[in-house]
């Protein structure tokens, strides 16, 4: 699909997890003309002041305007970056503490004022022992992980929504072409009528029932029209932050790809982000139990200083360790804990590839049943109703046949039509939640995916 497509063009790659990758690259589709290629880039390269209407969006200018432009995904490129900030934080050494200490002054006699005072100046500095640091290092890099396996999972939901709700406005549009024809026919319809009942050939009854068919056709071709004036602002909520608006979204609903089998790409359910986030969740998981164990064993604080002798005016070196007995605490609390947490990490990882299983079921149930149901009426409903439609139009014109018949055969066809735009609207929709199950496009290659090929 043009989502797919698009989508492989901006992976992100995971063996390169830096900020600066969370900002993707932009690349294009092989499929994409220059032309093209030179509008994502403007696209792409437009300030959030800046305003610009496209004539006609496509599904690549949708993927560039929503990475680029969409709030949800910008506040994770935020947060990855938080995760930057606690990596660096995590490494940092404890900080040494500085003590000045003085006794035996402001006493009597000898010790009267500060002629026999002891003036000590040290240096204290904790030892992390049992590897807490680096264990501490490990545990933040893998939080970081977490999240960019997130972004990834939320960059294809976002993603696949736009991708959706764009299919919802070009069958929208295609609705909306389809009533236009229906007006038109129904304009058609009541002007032979008019005239029939003028010539005196037939009741007015009849004109009166191709006035209602008229108005009936109206007032469903505004409806899609609200609702597509709706998809439309649905569909630019995508990019909210850069003001670029379109008058039509480009593609075709008739393309549509042999069906697909459960063996066929039950494998690929491991390209899924999801899966990646889980099992670096679980290794979080592990490295915060080794970080909870590290933390059973006691740090040391050495201290090293000069003590200042007032009555002889003498000086001596001080040293000490001070190393705290574990005989209650031994983070017992945080280690079953850190236990805890990772079987519960585990067993909601098998809980969700059992989902992601149902789920890849359900929705290569749709995706087949709506391919199903669209060639049956493309290629057996479909020509047997414009055949029968034609038949009664050319009888009505020659007397043969009343009104009553053209209007039920119009009806019959434009609802057939109808059914056929619904069904390669289902069928799109399936495929495109099928492919972020899988997290790809379902074709090893992208050679022939075009604009007019989801």
């Amino acid at each position: 699909t043009l989502f797919t497509a698009a989508c492989a063009s901006q992976k992100v790659d995971m063996a390169q997890s830096t900020v600066g990758l969370h900002q993707p690259k932009q690349t294009y589709p092989a499929h994409e003309s220059a032309k093209e290629a030179v509008v994502n880039a403007n696209l792409s390269s437009l300030q959030p002041t800046e305003a610009r209407i496209i004539e006609k969006l496509t599904m690549a200018d949708l993927i560039v305007l929503t990475l680029k432009y969409n709030s949800t995904l910008a506040a994770f490129n935020d947060e990855i970056r938080s995760r930057d900030a606690l990596i660096m934080q995590s490494g940092l050494l404890p900080n040494p503490s500085l003590s000045i200490d003085t006794e035996n002054f402001a006493g009597r006699n000898d010790l009267r004022g500060f002629d026999g005072a002891e003036t000590t100046i040290s240096v204290a500095q904790l030892i992390e022992l049992g590897g807490k640091r680096s264990k501490r290092s490990r545990m933040a890099a893998m939080e970081k992980d977490v999240a960019v396996w997130e972004y990834e999972s939320r960059k294809l939901d976002i993603l696949n929504d736009a991708a959706k709700v764009f299919i919802h406005v070009l069958a929208l549009q295609e609705q909306a072409a389809l009533n236009e024809d229906l007006v038109k026919l129904a304009t058609k319809t009541f002007a032979a009528a008019r005239d029939r009942v003028e010539a005196g050939k037939v009741s007015p009854v009849e004109k009166d029932r191709a006035q209602i068919e008229l108005a009936s056709s109206r007032s469903e071709a505004n409806k899609v029209n609200r609702e597509l004036n709706a998809a439309q602002r649905r569909l630019a909520s995508f990019w909210e932050r850069i003001h670029v608006k379109f008058e039509k979204v480009a593609g075709s609903l008739s393309k549509m790809e042999p069906p697909v089998s459960e063996e066929q790409i039950r494998d690929r359910l491991d390209l899924n982000p999801d899966f990646s986030r889980w099992r670096t969740e679980i290794q979080r998981r592990e490295a915060a139990l080794e970080l909870a164990r590290s933390l059973s064993l006691p740090d040391v604080s050495v201290r090293l200083g000069i003590r200042h002798f007032q009555e002889t005016d003498d000086s001596a070196v001080v040293a000490g360790v001070e190393i705290p007995l574990p005989f209650f605490d031994r983070n017992q609390g945080g280690i079953r804990e850190a236990h805890a947490n990772l079987a519960k990490t585990r067993q909601e990882s098998r809980a969700a590839d059992i989902e992601a299983h149902t789920v890849l079921y359900e929705t290569l149930q749709r995706l087949n049943a709506s391919h199903e149901e669209a060639v049956t009426l493309r290629d057996e409903i479909l020509p047997g109703a414009t055949g029968a439609f034609e038949a009664v139009e050319s009888g009505y014109r020659e007397g043969k046949l009343n009104l009553m018949q053209v209007l039920d055969a119009q009806r019959a066809l434009f609802f057939v039509r109808r059914q056929y735009l619904q069904a390669l609207e289902l069928y799109h929709i399936a495929r495109s939640d099928l492919e972020r199950l899988v997290g790809g496009p379902l074709k090893s290659s992208l050679k022939s995916m075009t604009d007019k090929n989801y």
